[in-house]
């Protein structure tokens, strides 16, 4: 199938007209393809929270640093197992928030406590702490003990991806004023059109050298891209691939997403194995490579990338095979399936670089094969109540577009929330599939990895839980005047602190 059947035409935008930066400036804008709805720090673990967010506003207990062995101490400058179930950390002794007070155990158990808050939402807690307890012991004024029921033997990693926040912020709704220990505090959010953060001259570590950062909002990746050509932004951190034109200032890296659509397999017709085969079947993956996917994506057959430990390699990617997509819908249709139900396509506009057209072309690819499909792109703030639990009501039986990230290199910042019966994201339930998550969790060495690879080909061989579409390639466009290059990290975070200039 060639793209130009789905009428995919050529994109081309006018670039807002602001002030060009300022060559001698200190500081530097940061235009991104995302208006921010919220600005909450337990909500760092959505990539366009996190790129203004993460480490630089609010920072963690621990640091994992893409292409470093070790842990990194960040808050906490020592970790050390108890027994199989509690950890210790050391608190950095001197830090404080931007509001003055002093970071103490009882800042770590607010933030634990409000990301396990149901209530509130926490994409955060609901993400990676899903199915786990928390229990925590003052030991004195900067050290703590954390007690996890199951027991976590990797519990310090885990607490790389949970922002620290004071517990004078509110229990139980967002914050619109984030206060953090990091390198910069928030100066002003106008939502919907900007947002500035300046150095913290208070701060506990080496200062960094940008003095502060504007944030634009520009939903165009083209008019993005432009902006950086015109001296009118400096990084654009996600651009589209046929906008990255220009060597001198666009980057390509490899990153830790999975681009997917989960499937609710808890409704008709998603609820026969037969119709999720055929969503996969239905599908031309190898169309969409090098023109509205990067060249240099791979066809993903998980949620998490290869390199991440348990990935099961023999695991095949989808072929595209229209005629026995066909074919399963109507033997499902003939034991009485209701195949021709209508099926929403819920899309998140802009999640990543031609994410409209990806989700057009997909939903010309399901109407061919047979599925009445229906499309419907929606921001982030509303694609969210379809994404995360409770989904809702009355509900159709839907495909909701998702990208992962798991750069931490273990499946247990994935399974739970994707896979299991009660994870957040989740729209499957197999009680092997729960099993092999719990005792994979408490495993380590070898039995973990062997454990991880039994769920994640049940998940996808046996079960067909998703349709995974490509383990991704980002590209950012970076402004002459400052020396930077994104990493794998770049997708999740921004750490202003890394930049510097030319």
């Amino acid at each position: 199938m060639k793209l130009a059947r789905w009428g995919l035409a050529a994109m081309a935008s006018t670039c807002l007209i602001t002030p060009a930066v300022a060559q001698d400036s200190k500081s530097v804008t940061v235009v991104l393809t995302e208006v921010l709805d919220v600005i909450e720090p337990c909500m760092a673990a959505r990539s366009d929270v996190g790129r203004v967010v993460l480490q630089n506003i609010n920072e963690t207990l621990t640091e994992f640093v893409p292409g470093q062995a070790e842990l990194q101490p960040r808050l906490a400058t020592s970790w050390e197992q108890v027994n199989d179930a509690t950890w210790r950390f050391k608190l950095r002794e001197g830090v404080k928030f931007h509001d003055g007070s002093a970071l103490d155990p009882a800042d770590v158990t607010f933030s634990i406590d409000r990301n396990k808050n149901a209530g509130l939402g926490c994409e955060t807690g609901g993400k990676y702490f899903g199915g786990m307890t928390f229990t925590t012991t003052a030991v004195d004024d900067t050290t703590i003990e954390i007690t996890t029921d199951p027991a976590s033997p990797i519990l310090p990693l885990l607490l790389s991806v949970l922002p620290i926040q004071p517990d004078s912020d509110p229990a139980d709704t967002f914050t619109t004023s984030p206060v953090g220990t990091g390198p910069y505090k928030l100066v002003s959010w106008d939502v919907g059109q900007s947002l500035k953060v300046e150095r913290s001259a208070d701060y506990w570590g080496e200062q960094p050298i940008v003095d502060g950062a504007t944030y634009l909002f520009r939903t165009d990746a083209a008019v993005a891209a432009a902006m950086i050509t015109t001296g009118e932004a400096d990084i654009a951190p996600n651009i589209a691939v046929q906008d990255a034109t220009n060597p001198d200032t666009d980057f390509s890296y490899p990153n830790s997403e999975t681009s997917t659509l989960r499937i609710d397999g808890l409704l008709p017709p998603f609820d026969d194995r037969r119709v999720r085969e055929a969503l996969n079947l239905a599908i031309d993956r190898d169309a969409m490579i090098g023109t509205i996917f990067a060249p240099g994506v791979e066809k993903a057959t998980q949620q998490v990338p290869p390199t991440t430990i348990g990935f099961a390699h023999d695991l095949k990617p989808w072929p595209y095979d229209l005629e026995r997509a066909r074919a399963l819908l109507a033997e499902a249709k003939a034991d009485g399936v209701p195949v021709d139900t209508e099926i929403e396509m819920i899309g998140r506009i802009n999640i990543y670089p031609n994410a409209t057209e990806v989700m057009e072309g997909i939903q010309a690819m399901l109407i061919e094969a047979g599925f009445n499909a229906k499309l419907q792109m929606y921001d982030v703030g509303e694609w969210n109540r379809y994404f995360v639990k409770p989904y809702p009501e009355p509900r159709a039986p839907n495909l909701v577009q998702a990208q992962h990230d798991n750069a931490k290199g273990d499946p247990v910042f994935t399974a739970f929330v994707k896979h299991h019966s009660e994870g957040v994201h989740s729209a499957m339930s197999d009680p092997e599939v729960d099993g092999l998550i719990e005792k994979a969790t408490l495993a380590s060495g070898e039995d973990r990895q062997l454990l991880w690879e039994q769920m994640f080909t049940r998940v996808n061989d046996t079960v067909i839980a998703d349709i995974p579409l490509f383990y991704m390639v980002g590209f950012s466009r970076v402004g002459p005047r400052l020396d930077f290059k994104p990493t794998i990290a770049t997708n999740s975070e921004l750490q202003l602190s890394q930049i510097k200039f030319r």
